[in-house]
Parts: structure tokens; sequence; C-alpha cells
């Protein structure tokens, strides 16, 4: 059989057609068959990083938004318990019992309380001139007036001690309830009614000792009056009975 022999040129385009059969044969096994619409959905990496750091920057600007409501809702709390009252019961209680002493006060019998009228009353109980004109039941009977002012002095200074002796007690009791109120204080306005109300209870007691030393000193004034009249009384009915220190001479 003869051999038949090819230009060069023949065998290098019979290589180059057989090459392109196959790779033709190759893509359209490995290309799959494209949409009828002809679209291919891509992922964008950047796109969606943008995205997801809008959407935290969003979340962080709610947060915060939270936090501020959070934050005023805290405020107005805090005013509102800065606002709240506290009661005070015990008011009525110590000013009944100032009334009280007042009241004992207003009972002071001989030489009252009251600047109108004092001279008077103290002129009638002593005065300062013994009258030799007056009789034995008239010296007897302004030394018994005498007398009586200053029992009923020391009996009404006795009254008033008493009273505040029994508020003592009860002072003790508010004294407790409103140091508990200042401790237990949830705003500005309890703590500055606390303090208020304890300043109330202070000035009831100065009240107190007050009137008690007024009681206490008049009963000492009128007791010490009554013995200096009781003494130039004593002297002028003493010069009385002793006459001019002349000897009777019988004519």
């Amino acid at each position: 059989m003869p051999i038949i022999t090819l230009p060069i040129w023949k065998h290098a385009a019979a290589a180059v057609l057989s090459g392109g059969a196959s790779a033709v044969l190759v893509a359209s096994v490995a290309i799959p068959a494209l949409p009828a619409s002809g679209q291919i959905a891509v992922f964008d990496p950047t796109n969606y990083s943008q995205n997801l750091l809008t959407a935290a920057r969003a979340l962080q600007q709610i947060d915060n938004q939270i936090q501020s409501l959070q934050n005023q809702a805290q405020m107005l709390a805090n005013q509102a318990r800065n606002l709240s009252r506290v009661d005070f019961p015990e008011l009525s209680q110590l000013t009944s019992t100032l009334q009280e002493i007042d009241q004992l006060m207003g009972k002071a019998q001989g030489i009252d309380f009251k600047v109108t009228g004092l001279d008077d009353q103290f002129a009638r109980l002593f005065p300062q001139q013994f009258d030799a004109a007056r009789s034995s039941d008239q010296q007897v009977q302004g030394a018994r007036a005498r007398l009586d002012a200053a029992m009923a002095a020391f009996r009404q200074t006795m009254a008033v001690q008493s009273k505040v002796a029994e508020s003592v007690a009860a002072d003790a009791g508010t004294l407790s309830s409103l140091a508990a109120k200042s401790q237990g204080a949830e705003g500005a306005l309890q703590a500055q009614q606390a303090t208020n109300q304890l300043l109330a209870l202070v000035a009831k007691q100065q009240f107190q000792i007050q009137n008690l030393m007024a009681a206490q000193f008049r009963a000492d004034a009128t007791e010490a009056a009554r013995r200096a009249e009781d003494s130039v009384e004593a002297q002028g009915r003493a010069k009385q009975f002793l006459g001019s220190g002349s000897a009777y001479t019988p004519q």
C-alpha cells in the first residue's frame, strides 16, 4: 500500500480543527444552559457590608434613644420623690399641749400674767406704806389675801410643772417618730419637712420652759413681796403698840 504524504501545513490545520472541536465539546458540557430571561444572580460583598453597617448604626441610635428615655423617666421619678410630702400628725398633739399650758397660765390668781392692771393688783396686795388707821381685822384680811396670792402662785407653778412633766414621755415618742421620718426621707422635700418638724418639737419644748420659768419666777416674786410686806406691817404694828415711848404718868 502506498504511503500518502501530506504537506506540513495540512497537518497543522488538522490539529487545530481537531482541538477546536474538543474545546467546543467541553464548553458544551461545562457551561449550563442560561435562564430564559438571560439574568445571573450575583453576590456583592461590598454592598452587603455597607448594608450591615447601616443597620448596626440604626440599632445603636435606637438603643441611645431608649437609654435617653430611661434617664428621663428616672429623672421624673427623682423629682416626684423630691416633691413628695410627709405627714405630721404629731403637730396637733404639740399644739394641744401648748394650749393646755396656756390655759394653766391663764388661771393665775392674785397677780396674773397680764401687764394691764399689774400695778393696781400689786398695790392692792402690797401697799408701799403701812396704814395705821386700819383695824386689826383689815390687817388680818390683807395678810390673808397676800398669803392666798402666794399660795395660788405656787399652786399654779406646780400645775404647770406637772403638765410639762407629763409631756416629756409624749415628746420622747414624737422625737423617735420624727427621727425615723428624717432618716427614711425619700426626697429633699421630705427631709426638709422632717427637719422642720424636729424644729417645731424643739420650739414647743422651749415654750414650755419659758412658761415654767415665768410661773416659777412669779411665785418666787409673790412670796418675796409677801414677806417684805408682812415685815413692814409688823414693824408698823410694833411701833403703834409701843407708841411714843414715854412712860404713862397719871395726873
